[in-house]
């Protein structure tokens, strides 16, 4: 009994040792704080860093790679290629038939089409940069509704937020050029 007596006497002691040590312990003497000072993991928080711009224009690339472009037509319908490709008989009696002629829109430069009037922006075509119906009518350079097409956007005056002006925007068709003798389109964000 004495020695629970003691053991408890002695525990109390510690306990209060302790608490002394701690309350010491934790009585350093701050430096001076100004008025204005903020914490060093706030200090890049308002203004944008070039890092960030960097790193959204990289995220920009790699969309435009894996083409993941949101565009107005989701859903396009496949051509066939007997709707897309006409057969030419060639030679003497007419017997050959290894001879292609598209048969639908195609972009083939700047010499070759007259420009339309009507028009909210009258772009000019770069190039075609996806066919919707497969990799052939992209290199063929075949419009059809759905593709997209590259368009310079340098009158419009558009600026990337790091400054620079953009040359060249993705666009997609929207209605069937060889209707309606000319091309539409929807400039994607």
């Amino acid at each position: 009994m004495i020695a629970k007596k003691n053991y408890a006497e002695k525990a109390l002691m510690k306990k209060t040792l302790a608490m002394h040590e701690e309350s010491t312990s934790r009585r350093k003497v701050d430096d001076d704080v100004h008025d204005g000072a903020v914490p060093a993991y706030l200090l890049d928080r308002e203004n944008t860093t070039r890092a960030k711009i960097l790193s959204n224009s990289i995220k920009q690339k790699r969309k435009e790679k894996a083409g993941k472009w949101e565009v107005p037509l989701p859903k396009v319908r496949p051509v066939a290629e007997d709707e897309m490709f006409k057969v030419i008989r060639s030679g003497k009696r007419k017997t050959k038939q290894w001879k292609r002629m598209v048969t639908k829109a195609t972009f083939v430069g700047t010499r070759f089409y007259k420009k339309t009037s009507q028009c909210t922006f009258n772009l000019e075509i770069i190039a075609v940069k996806k066919n919707p119906n497969g990799p052939t009518y992209t290199s063929l350079g075949v419009i059809t509704k759905g593709t997209i097409i590259e368009v310079n956007v340098s009158e419009l005056g558009l600026v990337t937020p790091a400054g620079k002006v953009v040359w060249g925007k993705y666009a997609q068709v929207t209605n069937n050029p060889e209707n309606d003798g000319c091309i539409n389109a929807v400039l994607l964000v």
